[in-house]
Formats: C-alpha cells, structure tokens, sequence
C-alpha cells in the first residue's frame, strides 16, 4: 500500500459523511429486513413460495439487467471460468439462499427468522475452521456461544406456537444463512477483482433468470393472475427490500467501510422484530427481546475481530 493511501485510510471521517454513511446503512438494512414482512403479507393471499419469489425477481430484473448491460459495455469481459463462477454464485446466494429464506417464513415468525439469518458470519468462521484450518479465538468463541444461546432461547420460546412448523420452518432459514455463507466465501475473491456492483448484478441476473424458469416449470402460467395486492405488495418486495437496499449497503461501504457498515446493520434484527409486532400482529416478549440481544451481542463481537 502506497503512503497516500495510507494517509487516506488514517484520516478519520468528517462527521457529517459518517452520520450520512450510517444513516444510509441503517436505512438499507432496515428495508432489507422488512421483505420478511412483506412475505408474511403476501401469504395471506395464499400464494406459495415458488410464487412469491417468482413476482419478486420479475419486479426487480429489468434494474439488475440493465446495470450488467452497462457494465458489460463498459469493462472487459470476464473469463469463461468466471462466467461459471458468477453462475454457481447467482445460484448459491440469490437462488438457493432467498428460496429457502422465504420457504421457512411460511412456518416461522419474522423475528426467529431474521436471527438465524443473522447467524450467517458464524456460519463463514465455521467453515473457514474446517476447510482452511483456520483457529477460532477465545474471543469469538464466547461470540459464537452468545449467538446461539439466543436463538435458542427464541427458538424454544416460539415452540409453543407449534414444534413441527417452528422446526422445519428454523431448518429452512439455517439453510439459507448457511448457503449464503458459501456465497459470501466464493464471492471474497471475485468482488476485488470484477467489484461489488458487476458481481452482484450478475448473480442477480442468474438468480431471477433461475426463479422465474422455476415458476413456469412447477406451476401453470395462470397463477400469473393474481390479485392486486399480491402485485403492489411484490413491487414493493422486489424494489424496496430488494433493489434499495443492495444499492444502499454498496454506497454506505464505500462511504464509511465494510466494517462499520456491517455493525450499522444490526439494527435489522430489531427492526424486523418490531415491524412484526407493528404490522403482521405478532408479540413481543421478554424472552424474544433476551434472545435478541444475546444474538447481536455475540454478532457485534464477531464482526470487532
């Protein structure tokens, strides 16, 4: 690293970039969130999760195509290995991870959800430790422990409300924060090299492409009619939870750091706890709130390391 770069990396933020930088992370973090409401709104319209995940990548496609249309334009064309990267990746971490993601919201509330999703950095140092032997420190082991302590805790609290529904709708979010944790360790090395905005652009693409063919493939092409609601509520899911909020997060690292970015986005946990008891109903309780903050304690520390 040259010393200008140092020097610039040295020099802390004026106040007003970094309240602008953190308020543009929190934001995007919260609308992130806010998809998990806005599926548990969709279900009630007695759609399905192939449906609901199909309207979402319809609504937000033409914006991720037309930025991969630009960037191929504009920079070099990537390798034929890269290209099957891009493929696996778009598959792994927008396909794979979102369809599970909104499969368990049809059993699970919105505030368990979200936290086992937030397990997603446990998800990357356990993998790190198995397959590049990587240590894991005293301080996130305690991490770890924290984290998952909470969820427990959340978990056996929302066993109440039906053991069967509440395991196999946990089982299909831990399958979505665990594959989007593959996602983000395949991806490390293609964002320095292609950048953040063509790599997800890409994997968008391949992702919406893969959701829609699903769609036509399992279901007859009449469950295109829908009614009203199910198309505004889709709008929104596919350019307020989805579009917003990747091109808000990109901005907010660049303006302020991945690391600090990535702690402003704690606030979704809570966000989408509250947003549950505000729109879909659902209660808040003490245990819910321990669980909670056992979760983002533990997270927080992970992501100080």
């Amino acid at each position: 690293m040259n010393k200008s770069a140092t020097l610039t990396a040295a020099t802390p933020l004026p106040r007003s970039a970094l309240i602008a930088g953190l308020s543009i992370a929190i934001a995007g973090a919260v609308l992130f969130s806010t998809k998990a409401i806005v599926a548990k709104l969709l279900y009630r319209y007695h759609i399905d999760a192939v449906t609901l995940i199909a309207f979402r990548m319809l609504f937000s496609l033409p914006v991720f195509a037309a930025v991969a249309l630009w960037k191929m334009r504009t920079e070099p064309p990537l390798s034929a290995q890269d290209r099957w990267r891009l493929v696996a990746l778009g598959l792994i971490g927008y396909y794979a991870s979102s369809f599970l993601d909104f499969l368990g919201l049809q059993h699970i509330s919105v505030g368990l959800e979200r936290l086992i999703l937030f397990l997603t950095p446990t998800f990357v140092l356990a993998i790190n430790a198995v397959f590049f032997k990587r240590r894991i420190g005293r301080l996130e082991w305690a991490a770890l422990a924290l984290s998952y302590c909470g969820i427990l805790l959340v978990f056996v609290h929302d066993l109440a409300g039906g053991a069967g529904s509440t395991v196999i709708g946990s089982l299909f979010v831990l399958g979505s924060a665990l594959t989007y944790a593959f996602y983000l360790l395949g991806s490390g090395e293609m964002v320095r090299r292609i950048g953040s905005l063509r790599l997800v652009a890409y994997a968008m693409c391949v992702s919406s492409v893969a959701c829609i063919a699903q769609f036509f493939v399992l279901r007859p092409v009449a469950m295109l009619v829908q009614p009203a609601p199910v198309y505004w509520l889709s709008l929104v899911n596919g350019v307020f939870c989805t579009i917003f909020p990747v091109f808000m997060t990109m901005v907010a690292v660049q303006r302020i750091g991945a690391a600090t970015a990535s702690q402003a986005g704690m606030i979704g946990p809570v966000s989408t706890l509250f947003l549950g008891a505000l729109i879909l109903g659902e209660p808040i309780t003490a245990v819910q709130l321990a669980g909670t903050g056992l979760v983002l304690v533990g997270i927080y520390l992970l992501s100080r390391k």
